[in-house]
Formats: C-alpha cells, structure tokens, sequence
C-alpha cells in the first residue's frame, strides 16, 4: 500500500485514477490545481504523484521545476497529459519526471508506471553508486534517456499492453454430456451465460474481488465488465471475501 497524489483539474480523471489505485489497495489524495499540491507536499512527501501538465494557475512542468528547484522533488513523479508535446514530455523528464503517461491513459500503462515508480521509491540506497555519479561503464546520456523515455511514451501499438490469455487444455467430455460441468444439453444462451457467470467468479475469487485486477486478466474494460457482472447477476463484493 502506498500514498499516490493525484493533480489534475479534470473532476473525472481524479475520480477514475482514485477508483482504480483505490482497487490496487493504495491510500490516494487528490489535488485539482498546482496550489493544492504544493499544500499537501508541505505536509509530507507522497510516495508517488501522478501530476497533469496543462492546468489553470500553475502547469505541470512549472511545478515541477518549483520542487525541483527547493529539494522537494524526492519522490517518483509520473506526468500526465493529452495535448503535450514529445518536447513538453522531454522537458520534464529532464527536470526529474519519472515517466510520462498520454490521455486517455490505458489501465496497463497506468498500473505499469505506478508499479515502476513505487519500486524506485522502495529500492535500498547504492553506495557503490550515488545518484547522479559517473559510472564506469559507458551510459546514454541524459538528453538521450529522456527523449527515449518520452518518446516511447508516443510509440504507437502500446497502448493496451494486454498479453495474450494463456491457452487453455480442454478436458474431455464426459458421457453425460458435461464440460467443465457445465451440461451441453441447456440451450445455447443458458449454457453461454452458466459459462461466463463461472468464468467471472473464478477471476473475482483469484483476484480477491479486485476489479482492476479482473479487467486485466480478462481484457475488458472496467465500465463493460461491471456491465458484464450486473447482466449475469454476479456480486464481486461477496466473493471477494471467499479469496
């Protein structure tokens, strides 16, 4: 579990960033402009941000420049936008960004970014190689890194992420006319859905009702998998507490 702040003046980006990172078990606070971020950082320092670039009083960049500048900027900082340039997102990387996510970010790329960041967060210290110390192997340099990691950012197919279902071995059918006990002989909707209901509350069970989770794994998006669950009068909050 970890303290994510989230700022971004969209009331719809902050909820749906809340909702998901809330599923993954993390403790979230928002900020719907830089001024309130810069209050919540005074009290503490988060352990991950995900920080919107354009917004009304204060941009993303200038704020990070501001904590950059006082030696507040000690904690992973993914930015986020959808309308930046590959220049913008150059730019804070090179201020100390962490990464940069493009709107509509994809569940993938959001849970691989925070996951990412708060494993930097939780790395021991190196004493063999403090930040920012020269290295003896050779090492693109910063320019370098920083326009790969923005531009991968804008690299096209990456959006989804989503790895392909591992193959399933079915078993053999039984006399009875039974396949995963599930009985061939109901008509066609009725056995669809008897299937769907059991694949879904499978997934819930293993996931422990987490519905970011369960998106993931089955490659649907989170307002059609509700959908989903409420058609086939499946409750993840009751199965949930059979994980």
């Amino acid at each position: 579990m970890a303290n994510i702040l989230v700022v971004d003046d969209e009331m719809g980006i902050r909820e749906l960033l809340s909702e998901i990172l809330g599923d993954e078990g993390h403790v979230v606070t928002t900020a719907e402009n830089a001024q309130q971020a810069r209050e919540f950082r005074a009290q503490g320092t988060p352990d991950l941000v995900l920080l919107d670039i354009w917004m009304p009083d204060t941009d993303g960049v200038t704020l990070l420049k501001e904590w950059q500048r006082d030696g507040l900027l000690n904690m992973p900082v993914i930015m986020m936008s959808g309308h930046a340039t590959i220049d913008t997102a150059v730019e804070a990387t090179r201020i100390g960004a962490l990464n940069f996510l493009e709107k509509p970010i994809a569940l993938q790329k959001l849970l691989k970014a925070v996951q990412q960041g708060l494993s930097r967060t939780q790395e021991p210290p190196r004493p063999a190689a403090p930040l920012y110390h020269a290295r003896p192997v050779a090492a693109p340099n910063a320019s370098d890194q920083a326009a790969s990691a923005a531009t991968a950012a804008y690299a096209p197919g990456l959006q989804t992420g989503i790895a392909p279902a591992a193959p399933i071995t079915p078993a053999l059918a039984s006399s009875d006319s039974q396949l995963f006990g599930l009985s061939f002989d109901l008509p066609l909707r009725e056995a669809r859905d008897a299937f769907e209901r059991a694949y879904f509350e499978h997934h819930l069970v293993r996931e422990g009702g987490s519905m970011t989770r369960v998106a993931e794994k089955t490659g649907l998006e989170r307002t059609h998998l509700y959908r989903k669950l409420k058609q086939l009068g499946v409750e993840p909050s009751k199965l949930s507490k059979k994980g």
